[in-house]
């Protein structure tokens, strides 16, 4: 799970990066230094955000990161509303694919930490 929550998270910085970029470019926001300033923040939480995935307190970290992207529309626009549902979706679907493969990890795992039965002729 961690390897799927850690690609999204990584993801997410790169289009917050860069939407940051385009609204600070193309004049979209009023106050340039503040869209800045929040979005290499929120670039810098969602880059560290993986480091916490190892606890159970990551995941709610990543949740809580991405209701700061799709909150990072009051100042960058919609469009960054839209983008923040996409990562939502991907997020949820990450934890819920992760969480299955990691159960199928373990009960390969215990498969074969199973000793043989033997079969007495």
């Amino acid at each position: 799970m961690r390897v799927l929550c850690s690609s999204v998270l990584a993801m997410e910085a790169v289009v917050v990066l860069l939407a940051t970029s385009l609204a600070t470019s193309s004049g979209s926001v009023s106050n340039t230094a503040l869209a800045w300033t929040l979005g290499l923040l929120l670039v810098l939480l969602l880059a560290l955000a993986p480091a916490t995935l190892r606890f159970r307190r990551g995941l709610t970290v990543g949740w809580i990161l991405q209701l700061l992207v799709m909150a990072s529309a009051i100042v960058v626009g919609w469009a960054m509303l839209v983008i923040g549902g996409i990562f939502v979706v991907l997020w949820w679907l990450a934890i819920q694919n992760g969480s299955r493969v990691d159960r199928l990890r373990a009960e390969a795992a215990a498969t074969e930490a199973e000793p043989p039965s033997s079969a007495a002729p």
